[in-house]
């Protein structure tokens, strides 16, 4: 869904990890995403079969140690596909704001002029 309307960008908590133990709302926003950004500790690897058979995945993963995609680059991407109006889902692990780098991404989208959703997850700290 490309043009010159900008997209918009729904920022995810993932829960702890499981895909049964994402809201209702955050599982619908992901089957109607044309972009998701996930990270390693979001339940990427179960939801292939959720997303429709278009939608790009992309894996921003961070492992310790090893940091392939800097956090500038993980928001550059958001906006980037936002501009060319795309509905993209960034799928976070737990809570977007729970030792998390969501209010990074929020600000970067909004400076963009991109609108933002938010979904909270439930942090693994806080499942337990």
């Amino acid at each position: 869904m490309s043009g010159a309307v900008p997209g918009r960008v729904a920022l995810i908590g993932g829960g702890p990890g499981p895909l049964d133990l994402l809201t209702v709302r955050a599982l619908r926003l992901l089957r109607a995403a044309d972009v998701v950004i996930a990270d390693r500790l979001g339940p990427a690897a179960e939801i292939r079969a959720e997303l429709r058979p278009d939608a790009l995945l992309v894996d921003v993963g961070k492992r310790p140690g090893h940091h392939p995609v800097p956090q500038e680059r993980i928001s550059a991407l958001l906006v980037e596909h936002a501009l060319a109006g795309r509905a993209v889902v960034r799928l976070k692990g737990g809570d977007p704001f729970v030792l998390g780098r969501g209010g990074e991404e929020v600000l970067a989208c909004r400076a963009a002029g991109i609108e933002v959703e938010v979904v909270p997850g439930i942090s693994s700290s806080l499942a337990v």
